[in-house]
């Protein structure tokens, strides 16, 4: 399943976030494909997870950018439609953050949420 620009759902894949992922790949010698996905644990009952990837599965939702690629399995996706991926730089730090609409609560470290 490829990014749709018409679906409603469509997860956006910032700029910011597909540049950090070229640059962690590069460091890494490991293509820039990130496989974002949703887990069960933290405080608010999910957490989301990331890692590089070596490739893409058959069924997993594809958001190009740029020279990166960001990944999400079907169970997954469907806790993340519509949501925005990016990559934040601020004087605490900097970390990838998701704005995901489907998101009813969250804890304070930003990483978990409730459906």
């Amino acid at each position: 399943m490829t990014n749709n620009p018409t679906d409603k759902a469509a997860i956006i894949f910032s700029p910011e976030a597909a540049e950090r992922v070229a640059e962690i790949a590069h460091q890494q010698k490991k293509p820039a494909i990130l496989r974002l996905s949703v887990e069960g644990g933290g405080c608010s009952g999910f957490r989301y997870q990331y890692n590089l990837a070596d490739k893409p599965e058959a069924d997993d939702y594809q958001a190009p950018q740029g020279d990166s690629l960001l990944i999400i399995d079907p169970v997954s996706f469907d806790l993340l439609a519509g949501a925005t991926v990016n990559f934040v730089k601020s004087i605490n730090g900097a970390a990838f953050q998701i704005d995901n609409p489907n998101a009813v609560s969250g804890c304070g470290c930003g990483s978990s949420f409730s459906v």
